[in-house]
């Protein structure tokens, strides 16, 4: 951005793409080579009739990804908020000062903790959705190796789920250098979105045809899958095509409801010139009202795979829209980059048309990385169904009913445990935040005064201690629940958990995430001078729009994208303990103690 924003929106997005790709590149091969492994003679040979117990023990790769992924979601969301509200809290609305103003101790605290919550946590959070899905087709396909054309008895029909990933990778390349090819910004700063988006556009029409001949030339013409579902290469391609383009439909509806361009967010920017309250409101209403689409999406995919081919089409489909993580990643990625890179410019001094330049590129960050979570959230609801349907199949569950009471009892308290999750993290970002902001206060006077720098380590030290301490507790009830419920209510109860969990965790998720991102814009949009010089930077408005966003700061950026990790980690953990966890229920599902 020092010289153009072409070379700037071109550095970003190559930046990002090498995290993007090494980590969906890694994450295909560590799998494998794992399959690789256990066909080995030292574990269960190549013997397809061993595929059940295989593909069972291949279950610890997704738990692993999937619980170290919550604390780097939840360790880093509480690291970067801390940071970011302290800094806007004491900065801007006391003392007036712009963003990432040198002056702000808060300043170095908060540009890491971009880092830290929106590029660690995010790989993080995605990883952990391509581990637990690929495990949990690879645990339902398993029990086919026993009947007469089943899926598992063929080896390139088995791996089925790792063609899917591998192939998109190479796709996804082809993409980002056709997409490079064809940014051209200029000096219309809209056009920065418009090439964003069209890489996901360019990734779907290119892997459409991919997924297609996959399909016919791998899979056998039918196949079993369980006593009671089968397959065809034709409604295999409809299910990886249906979760593919879902994505691209909650992508579209995720943009609407977050884009400066767009009313939504505009409505909330004029509202702020009354006062934050009415703002706040608007917000919520936003983010509730977001949750239609993604829900009717989802809801039709899960329909038409399960109905098509059982729990393993549902996996099929969560690997469809999975299918794009690597350019997914790359443009959240490329988020962060842009926001350090304007935070540079302004503690550097470089000059105002930079910094013009880099916010610009950050705005439309913004926006993409409101959609990178509403897909990651979509993605994981498709993953946790189908990990869901692994542990029916490992704990022997024919049937879930919702009148048995352990079920219902089970129902509930999955509901409540999103918001028992959303609470500790929440009160964890603002204790953190009010211990930054305090911080800030005692060193503004004297910082003001010119008798001391800066004290940017301390400010830091406060959000690495918060991050540290504070993510036990919200750990400790997403792993423990599905057990605690299995070992004391029996496996129906487990089951209801999982399932209340998900459906409650689904839409708190999802509106949070676009509330606090409307928020956010609402505030670059006021900032832009977009409502007049009379509402711009330091005015009433802008003020009301910074408390807003410091009110959205924990919900898009701690909560709601932890949450989505929550509803996989508690199914993952559930599909690999459900032998255990069935010792203790009786033949019906029920409380062993009630024998």
């Amino acid at each position: 951005a020092w010289l153009d924003i072409d070379r700037g929106f071109r550095c970003a997005l190559r930046a990002g793409s090498i995290v993007g790709f090494c980590l969906s590149s890694l994450a295909v091969l560590v799998l494998f080579s794992l399959v690789l492994i256990y066909r080995s003679g030292y574990f269960y040979g190549q013997e397809m009739e061993n595929a059940k117990i295989m593909f069972e023990a291949l279950a610890g790769y997704g738990l692993g990804g999937s619980s170290i992924a919550l604390f780097a979601r939840v360790g880093g969301g509480i690291y970067t908020k801390a940071a970011d509200i302290g800094a806007d809290l004491s900065g801007k609305n006391e003392w007036n000062m712009d963003e990432d103003d040198p002056r702000n101790p808060a300043c170095i605290a908060d540009n890491v903790g971009d880092n830290v919550g929106d590029v660690a946590g995010m790989g993080a959070d995605l990883f952990g959705s391509f581990a637990g899905v690929s495990s949990a087709s690879l645990v339902l396909s398993g029990p086919s190796a026993t009947l007469e054309s089943g899926l598992a008895t063929c080896w390139s029909a088995a791996m089925f789920p790792l063609l899917i990933s591998s192939t998109a990778i190479v796709v996804g390349l082809v993409t980002m250098q056709l997409g490079l090819a064809m940014a051209t910004i200029g000096d219309d700063f809209s056009r920065i979105e418009d090439c964003l988006r069209r890489l996901r556009q360019i990734f779907c029409v290119l892997y459409t045809p991919v997924v297609t001949c996959l399909c016919y030339v791998f899979l056998p013409p039918a196949f079993s899958i369980t006593t009671t579902h089968s397959g065809s290469r034709g409604a295999t391609a409809v299910i990886v095509l249906l979760g593919l383009w879902s994505g691209v439909l909650i992508s579209y509806s995720t943009e609407y409801w977050t884009s400066h361009s767009c009313a939504p967010v505009r409505e909330i920017a004029r509202t702020q010139q009354v006062s934050p309250a009415t703002g706040i409101i608007y917000g919520f209403a936003t983010g509730y009202f977001s949750c239609v689409v993604p829900v009717i999406c989802l809801g039709g995919t899960i329909a038409v795979s399960l109905s098509l081919q059982g729990m393993y089409g549902v996996s099929l489909a969560a690997l469809g829209m999975l299918s794009c993580l690597s350019i997914n990643l790359a443009i959240d990625c490329y988020g962060p980059i842009a926001d350090n890179a304007g935070g540079i410019a302004e503690m550097s001094g470089v000059g105002v048309d930079v910094r013009r330049r880099t916010d610009a590129l950050d705005s439309a960050g913004n926006t993409q990385s409101a959609i990178g979570k509403g897909y990651a959230i979509s993605s994981a609801v498709l993953v946790s169904f189908a990990l869901f349907g692994a542990f029916t199949v490992r704990a022997g569950i024919s049937r879930v009913d919702a009148l048995d009471p352990w079920t219902f009892t089970g129902l509930l308290y999955g509901a409540m445990m999103p918001f028992a999750f959303s609470a500790l993290t929440m009160k964890a970002v603002g204790k953190a935040a009010n211990e930054m902001v305090r911080e800030c206060m005692s060193q503004f006077p004297r910082i003001m005064r010119r008798e001391i720098y800066p004290q940017y380590a301390r400010c830091i030290r406060i959000s690495t201690d918060a991050a540290l301490r504070e993510m036990i507790a919200p750990g400790a009830l997403a792993i423990l629940s599905p057990l605690l419920a299995g070992i004391l209510f029996g496996t129906n109860c487990t089951a209801g958990v999982l399932i209340g969990c998900l459906i409650s965790g689904t839409q708190l998720a999802v509106s949070m995430v676009n509330a606090g991102g409307a928020w956010d814009n609402a505030k670059k949009y006021i900032e832009a001078g977009a409502l007049g010089d009379a509402n711009g930077p330091g005015s009433n408005a802008h003020r009301n729009s910074v408390i807003s966003d410091t009110v959205g700061d924990p919900l898009k950026d701690t909560s709601g994208p932890s949450l989505n990790i929550v509803i996989k980690l508690t199914a993952i953990v559930a599909c690999v303990f459900a032998e255990f966890i069935g010792e203790f229920s009786t033949p019906a599902g029920g409380p062993l103690w009630m024998s």
